[in-house]
């Protein structure tokens, strides 16, 4: 099958070199002439575990290639995938610029029948805008050629996105065209070959679809931190808590962690282009609006308890930050819980060394050398008052303690993802402040210098 894949960001570059793997020829399309060139030298702009060697492989056989030229393109596949991006406006709602311009790029070239395809994700009605953009492209140019427009929403996790996309838990198509629904089929056969995850509806469904799963998932996230914070002034622990809850299967454990709030690229956008869907068809959605607040005040936790422990002037203080990036698994710091964190800590007159294995380069394009960056996490350490955790990076999981204490100038930790169990820190001698969790009274280890 030849497709063209519109856009070689997240979504594009792993759908491109994913369906090249499986022996699709793929061309993959990007106005950004250097991403393009750094692409075409075997460069993946972007960290997901996979993709560079994915990329490379299907590209060096030919199945995967890149280029600006928008008529190559388009005359290429006769599946078009739209994977470009839908900043939120001003508003809170998606802008839909380069969506529009990919479909009238598409009907200004098309020579044939073409089955256009948003994987961007997107409001419901963009595929009539889609639908109506090429039409006005082809009544311009006096064409009259056959085309589909199907909805097909990305349901990747950062971190996990080959994973997601070679063994996809649902694949959702929303098309009422029968031939559309036989090709889309045939696209993804390769891909659920052990049994059927295909659901088939209309359009607008479809559209929907992909923004209540990420805000079901943002309500999980906010409930629970809410919850944490409740457990905290009852006594409560919110690890039992989730335990308990968890065990029950209409609930289920997955995004019952409380923590910092979530960000990235996907839910901030989602849920506020929901809201903002809702708001314009009169139907306000209160309980999402709710979750946007939890979260935006579940950002400033940490900040918080730092305030709270060390006072409101922290002149003179430094404080180590082991994670950067939103999530594990990638370099992502869009809406990233850390990036309100430093910002705090820097108003209040605080230095910040901090590391992450892989949002290095981007934490230097965000805050230059207003912060320090370490090389590995035990160096970010010294010389700190404390160490804040905001990224549950595998890495940080298993700390020697007693060298963790030694490198601190005062034993205290401020962990936003409740990584270890506040007993263990207690009898190191370790002052912890989870989120949530039951506090236990720091011990002074036997024949420790402090």
């Amino acid at each position: 099958m030849k497709i063209t894949v519109i856009g070689t960001g997240y979504v594009g570059l792993v759908a491109g070199a994913c369906l090249a793997d499986v022996g699709n020829d793929v061309v993959c399309l990007d106005v950004d002439a250097r991403k393009i060139e750094r692409l075409r030298a075997g460069e993946v702009p972007i960290h997901e575990p996979g993709l560079e060697p994915l990329v490379a492989r299907n590209a060096a056989a030919g199945r995967l290639s890149f280029t600006t030229d928008v008529a190559e393109a388009v005359r290429f596949g006769a599946l078009q995938l739209i994977a470009v991006g839908t900043p939120p406006d001003e508003d809170g709602s998606a802008d839909l610029e380069h969506v529009v311009a990919a479909a009238q790029g598409v009907g200004r070239h098309m020579d044939g029948y073409r089955v256009v395809v948003n994987k961007s994700t997107v409001p419901v009605g963009t595929a009539d805008r889609v639908r109506r953009a090429i039409a006005a492209e082809l009544a311009a140019r006096g064409a009259a050629l056959p085309f589909a427009v199907v909805a097909n929403p990305e349901f990747l996790k950062e971190g996990a996105a080959v994973e997601d996309f070679m063994r996809p838990d649902r694949v959702i198509i929303g098309t009422d065209d029968e031939e559309a629904a036989r090709v889309m089929r045939a696209l993804y056969a390769p891909f659920q070959r052990n049994h059927e995850r295909l659901i088939l509806m209309d359009v607008r469904s479809a559209e929907l679809t992909k923004y209540a799963a990420n805000a079901m998932l943002a309500t999980r996230i906010s409930f629970m931190n809410e919850l944490a914070n409740l457990a905290e002034r009852v006594g409560a622990d919110i690890e039992l808590v989730r335990r308990g809850i968890g065990a029950d299967p209409r609930i289920g454990y997955h995004f019952l962690y409380p923590g910092v709030g979530y960000g990235g690229s996907c839910f901030p956008k989602d849920v506020k282009a929901l809201a903002r869907t809702a708001r314009d068809v009169g139907v306000p959605l209160d309980v999402l609006a709710a979750v946007e607040r939890a979260n935006d005040a579940q950002k400033r936790v940490v900040s918080r308890k730092i305030v709270k422990r060390f006072g409101q002037d922290l002149a003179g203080r430094r404080f180590a930050l082991w994670g950067l990036a939103f999530k594990p698994g990638t370099d992502d710091m869009r809406e990233a819980p850390s990036r309100v964190l430093v910002e705090d800590l820097l108003a209040r007159g605080a230095a910040v060394c901090a590391y992450d294995p892989a949002a290095m380069p981007e934490a230097r394009r965000i805050f230059g050398d207003r912060i320090a960056y370490a090389a590995a996490p035990l160096a970010a350490l010294d010389g700190a008052d404390a160490l804040a955790i905001v990224t549950e990076w595998k890495e940080f999981r298993g700390p020697d303690f007693a060298e963790l204490r030694a490198r601190l100038r005062t034993p205290v930790v401020f962990d936003g993802r409740n990584l270890y169990e506040p007993a263990d820190l207690a009898r190191a001698g370790i002052e912890y402040y989870p989120v949530g969790r039951l506090q236990a009274r720091a011990e002074a280890p036997t024949g420790a210098g402090r």
